[in-house]
């Protein structure tokens, strides 16, 4: 629920009571919103209390990396009373402001579109959804799609119950009219008739059984897939969700991790916990791509079935500069690999001809060192280079060869390149791997 409701809001704001603290669940909180990056405001809740100590909540939330502005940062802060009705008004006044900063806005004149938060089959009235509301106004009648279901609108209800004939945008109303319960997290949207709206959700449906098929074949999240993912630019940091048996060995572990320096790849703690993998962290690393690492812990038979459903990761340490070896190994894995050219000689081309199947190719003599197939050159014209790539093909006349010394003539083919006169040179070179 905290990582639909992280997903669908603006503007989260977090209740922290000024007698307990910073306690699991409001870590757990933070976490889904910073996965969905969403901006926070705290209401510390219950000053109103004798032992209430709203202090101790800013420093425990600083450790959480939240810097309010009662400690010079710039998240904002309300101390309130939920009893008493004590910064009711601030709350209400800095939700407004933050609202207007971030300009949050929606079109009430256009076919409403939201969220369902929850849904549920209830007796009397059938499946039922709750929807926050995001853009139009939804009304009574209106059809609508929502994930593979279509219907109409039959009846809304209010936060409170009582019946209402339309919802604006940002509220949540309880819709009745579907076929069927839908999905937490799917999309709700009206559309102009009931034929259009029965297209759309025939079409949803196939994609979701195509989904579903697909879902048993696909990769899970590991580190060798985050790998395949930064070569092809997608990533450029290693997300983990950290577990371990005690708080003592958290607090040790994540100062290791902490250590770990890397100039390219950002090693990111998406999430902390004490005790066995949950559902929760789960649910965490799946909507963060992280990697869930754990020391001093046991793989349960029900653990490891749900990170098989989710397709998740999760590796189990005993040791644990094994822990931290391997999460350094990943984040180099993590890199573009970087390469330095070996010069390896220079080609004065003689006359351009033309092969069949491999198009012209260089006619040319190894004036310096040599030139090898499958490495690279850069011609020139002159002192201007035309172009550079690697070298497709080589022959000493009707031969393949590998590679050809100074003083031998050969046939040079440039992938890309053909356009080559007598009088152009290359210099050839090699690329080596640096080490990391």
């Amino acid at each position: 629920m905290r990582a639909r409701g992280a997903q669908v809001t603006d503007l989260v704001v977090l209740v922290v009571a000024a007698d307990d603290g910073v306690m699991p669940q409001t870590i757990e909180a933070i976490h889904h919103a910073r996965a969905a990056k969403v901006p926070i405001i705290v209401a510390i809740n219950k000053i109103d209390k004798d032992n209430a100590n709203p202090e101790r909540v800013h420093q425990e939330l600083a450790a959480q990396g939240l810097v309010t502005r009662h400690y010079g940062g710039e998240l904002e802060c309300v101390h309130l009373s939920a009893k008493t009705g004590q910064g009711i008004d601030d709350l209400l006044t800095t939700i407004v402001l933050s609202s207007d900063i971030l300009e949050l806005k929606a079109n009430p004149d256009r076919n409403a579109i939201g969220t369902v938060v929850d849904a549920h089959l209830e007796r009397g009235r059938g499946p039922v959804a709750t929807v926050l509301v995001q853009a139009g106004t939804l009304k009574v009648g209106d059809d609508f799609v929502c994930g593979h279901i279509y219907g109409r609108v039959r009846a809304l209800a209010d936060d409170r119950g009582q019946g209402v004939t339309s919802a604006p945008p940002a509220t949540p109303v309880v819709v009745s009219g579907m076929s069927e319960v839908p999905q937490a997290g799917d999309i709700f949207q009206v559309v102009g008739s009931e034929k259009v709206a029965r297209q759309i959700a025939l079409t949803k449906l196939t994609e979701r059984r195509t989904t579903e098929a697909a879902r048993d074949v696909a990769p899970r999240i590991t580190l060798e897939e985050l790998a395949r993912r930064a070569k092809e630019g997608e990533v450029k940091e290693l997300s983990l969700v950290v577990k371990a048996d005690a708080q003592g060995t958290l607090e040790a572990l994540l100062s290791a991790l902490q250590k770990i320096e890397d100039p390219v790849v950002a090693i990111k703690i998406v999430g902390q916990g004490v005790g066995a993998v949950s559902d929760s962290d789960l649910l965490l690393a799946g909507v963060s791509n992280a990697i869930i690492v754990c020391f001093n812990l046991k793989p349960t038979p029900a653990a490891t079935a749900a990170a098989e459903r989710a397709k998740v990761e999760v590796r189990y340490y005993d040791v644990i500069y094994k822990l931290t070896e391997d999460v350094e190994r990943a984040a180099k894995g993590l890199r573009e690999p970087t390469y330095r050219q070996i010069r390896e000689g220079k080609v004065e081309v003689l006359i351009p001809i033309k092969i069949p199947r491999l198009g012209i190719i260089a006619g040319s003599r190894v004036v310096e060192g040599k030139v090898s197939r499958g490495g690279w050159a850069k011609l020139f014209r002159g002192k201007e280079m035309l172009h550079e790539g690697r070298i497709s093909s080589l022959k000493h006349f009707k031969e393949d060869a590998r590679e050809m010394p100074a003083g031998q003539e050969c046939g040079i083919g440039l992938e890309g390149f053909e356009d080559f006169q007598t009088g152009d040179t290359m210099e050839t070179y090699r690329l080596e791997r640096e080490e990391i």
